[in-house]
């Protein structure tokens, strides 16, 4: 994997429970302060392979239709390439439509809207607020995730990037096509601007696990009212 140098995708154990951690709960923690983007850049970062920063510039308008496929148009990162990438389904199902609609009635702009910048980037508030700080403990922590292992190999939001480029690795090889991999990551392997076929993008992209088919923004909107 083309990954950051000792950095290392979470286990099949440690996405379960970063998926059923508190965040996809019903009780919300004392002094926690529970945003918007917490509940979705966990999730967009899992099905879409995305880096935090991509993901925090999104705006609605970024969120298109290619051959009746809904898809993230990203293009703000100077690592990797311009791609479209489609909705995954458990991003549906989990009420990605209604948070829009919410969205529009506010006259919202970005998608993760209540997720700061600094200096016009986003991962250090994400960094921050997953990984931890000094004294100051993580989601990571707060599910009883090490963030290095007895190896030394690290786990942060990057992470699952990696678990994303597990997967499409497998279901693009399975689908023959190595350009649909390389595209997907935003690899220069891949030499075009665009990928033709967005249904064959589709039907890799699907396959990526669902990591907990009940997760749902009304369920984390009940604990922001609680």
């Amino acid at each position: 994997m083309k990954s950051h140098l000792g950095r290392r995708p979470f286990s099949a154990m440690e996405l379960h429970t970063l998926s059923h951690g508190y965040i996809y709960g019903d009780h919300r923690l004392p002094r926690e302060q529970p945003k918007h983007w917490h509940f979705w850049l966990p999730l967009l970062a899992y099905y879409t392979g995305a880096y935090s920063d991509e993901i925090g510039h999104l705006q609605l308008t970024d969120i298109v239709k290619h051959d009746g496929h809904l898809c993230f148009d990203f293009h703000t990162h100077g690592k990797i390439k311009h791609r479209i990438v489609p909705v995954h389904k458990a991003l549906l199902e989990a009420g990605l439509a209604d948070y829009i609609t919410l969205l529009k009635q506010r006259n919202e702009t970005r998608l993760l809207f209540d997720l700061p910048s600094k200096s016009g980037r986003y991962s250090e508030k994400v960094r921050i607020w997953f990984s931890g700080e000094g004294e100051r403990a993580g989601y990571l922590q707060k599910c009883d995730i090490p963030t290095v292992d007895q190896l030394g190999m690290k786990t942060a939001m990057s992470s699952l990037r990696l678990n994303f480029e597990q997967q499409i690795r497998i279901f693009a090889m399975q689908a023959n096509s190595k350009d649909a991999f390389n595209y997907l990551m935003g690899f220069i392997d891949y030499p075009e601007d665009s990928f033709a076929n967005i249904q064959l993008l589709d039907t890799v992209l699907q396959q990526v696990r669902n990591i907990n088919p009940h997760v749902h923004w009304e369920r984390f909107t009940a604990r922001l009212s609680a």
